[in-house]
């Protein structure tokens, strides 16, 4: 009988393994922020700098937050594409304006995608909607494989107009270092039968998102002043020769830069961050 009852228990181990229980449902209103990878994982802060301290953004601060926050509010709210320059605080901005309206008391959470999980992008959506609360939902460094149609074409249909569109509480955020988010050819220019056909094709993704805005690489003044105020919020000081050393030793000026250049700051004064 012992026997009998040994060799049961492990066939029942063995098909736990093979069919395991399936994943607790996530509470929505429970976190700031979340992970998607198909999935559900809640995340117990959101790692972004004060506002105050992304410097050489000023106009596109000033638009994503206060996007952000009618989204926190319930109000009216746009789609947001994020383009342009690497290390320019592009998804830096996104996690500190949704941290600047949770903590004015929004009703917001951030909700980043993975990004081999946006096939599963409806059954995210599915969820949120049944969630008393407004989300974000964030794609990083989003890009397409050239020949990928399905991917944007899919994009188009959940901004707007597809039956899978996003519901009414979520909105998008997407950062690309291409404004076109696809790839693009010189010889998309040279079709002699319709040479626009191409290119309005792929910029037609990035018109359905109601707010984009370009990020630049940043000036010599900008860069120290983004190096200034890191330096200052940690009691740090800098010599601006060194900064700019810094900067022209890895071929690029931008707010990533300054902060590695203030994380070895902090590294020679014995300080952590």
């Amino acid at each position: 009988m012992d026997d009998t009852l040994h060799q049961l228990r492990r066939i029942a181990d063995a098909l736990d393994r093979l069919a395991p229980p399936p994943p607790h449902a996530a509470d929505w209103l429970d976190s700031p922020a979340y992970v998607w990878n198909g999935q559900a994982r809640a995340v117990g802060q959101i790692d972004a700098p004060p506002l105050d301290l992304l410097r050489g953004i000023d106009q596109a601060k000033e638009r994503v937050a206060a996007n952000v926050d009618r989204l926190a509010r319930g109000e009216a709210a746009h789609d947001m594409l994020l383009w342009g320059a690497r290390g320019m605080g592009k998804s830096a901005l996104l996690r500190a304006s949704v941290k600047a309206a949770q903590a004015e008391g929004g009703n917001i959470a951030l909700v980043q995608v993975a990004s081999g999980a946006l096939d599963s992008l409806p059954a995210l959506f599915t969820e949120l909607a049944r969630a008393g609360r407004n989300f974000l939902v964030f794609v990083d460094d989003l890009g397409f494989a050239e020949g990928d149609a399905e991917g944007p074409r899919r994009l188009r249909s959940w901004l707007d107009g597809g039956v899978e569109a996003r519901p009414a509480n979520v909105r998008l955020a997407v950062t690309s270092n291409r404004r076109a988010i696809v790839v693009r050819h010189g010889a998309e220019q040279d079709d002699p039968i319709n040479p626009r056909d191409a290119v309005d094709d792929n910029l037609a993704l990035a018109d359905r998102f109601g707010l984009s805005l370009g990020f630049h690489a940043c000036s010599q003044d900008d860069y120290l002043a983004i190096v200034a105020g890191y330096a200052a919020a940690h009691g740090l000081a800098f010599d601006e020769g060194d900064a700019l050393e810094w900067a022209k030793r890895r071929g690029a000026r931008s707010g990533r830069v300054a902060w590695h250049f203030v994380t070895e700051l902090a590294g020679r004064a014995g300080k952590t961050l």
